[in-house]
């Protein structure tokens, strides 16, 4: 059996029983999916100073992994939207490693020009620098981020999809984007109920996440 390790850099439990539960649908019952959760850092990462101690969390907590588990994972999932530690968890592991950005700008490219549209107003430049570092910037058509932050999203899931709804629509009528990804761990699920309402592919960042890990060898 394939098996996925998913790393949460944020320290909230729920939110990597949320990715869990997500990825484990996505990848489907032939995949053995495992949810870790960062030791250290804030509970859901929202500016530039908890980004940073992410990347750091997340090397640390595949260290701790590895020094637990009996067998390595064939493929490592980051599971936030912004992808903290990408390069130097690349770098250190034998298996193939992306994130829920990542795997979200290649599923999204595949259809032409894409926007963004998550939640906090910090991430703006972040995820402009990733899209940048990974080669993105040119399908990259701008950034939509809405005020509550990923956490406040999903704690008021009625209230947050009719918030994303408009953020989604604007950011087709106002950018012409051929798709949109709905960026964050927080988020995971939502794109489905949205996604009738919104006339170009909606990519839900955690799902392009679990189907990267499928493709690759």
């Amino acid at each position: 059996m394939r098996r996925l390790l998913v790393i949460n850099p944020n320290t909230s439990a729920n939110v990597t029983a949320l990715l869990r539960q997500h990825v484990q649908v996505a990848a489907g019952s032939h995949v053995q999916v495992r949810a870790v959760t960062a030791r250290f850092g804030a509970p859901y990462i929202a500016d530039e100073a908890s980004y940073a101690v992410a990347g750091h969390a997340t090397l640390d907590a595949w260290a701790a992994e590895l020094a637990q588990s009996e067998a390595a994972p064939d493929t490592v999932l980051i599971g936030c939207f912004g992808d903290p530690g990408l390069m130097a968890l690349r770098e250190i592991s034998p298996v193939p490693v992306t994130g829920l950005a990542e795997a979200a700008f290649i599923e999204a490219a595949r259809h032409g020009r894409f926007a963004i549209v998550t939640g906090g107003e910090r991430w703006g430049p972040i995820l402009q620098r990733l899209a940048q570092s990974l080669g993105h910037v040119q399908a990259l058509a701008g950034i939509h981020t809405v005020a509550p932050t990923g956490a406040q999203l999903a704690a008021d899931p009625v209230a947050a999809r009719q918030l994303l709804t408009r953020a989604c629509l604007d950011a087709v009528h106002q950018l012409g984007v051929q798709a949109v990804i709905l960026g964050g761990a927080g988020l995971a699920g939502m794109a489905a109920g949205i996604q009738p309402h919104v006339p170009v592919p909606l990519v839900d960042s955690v799902t392009a996440g679990a189907h990267w890990a499928l493709r690759t060898p």
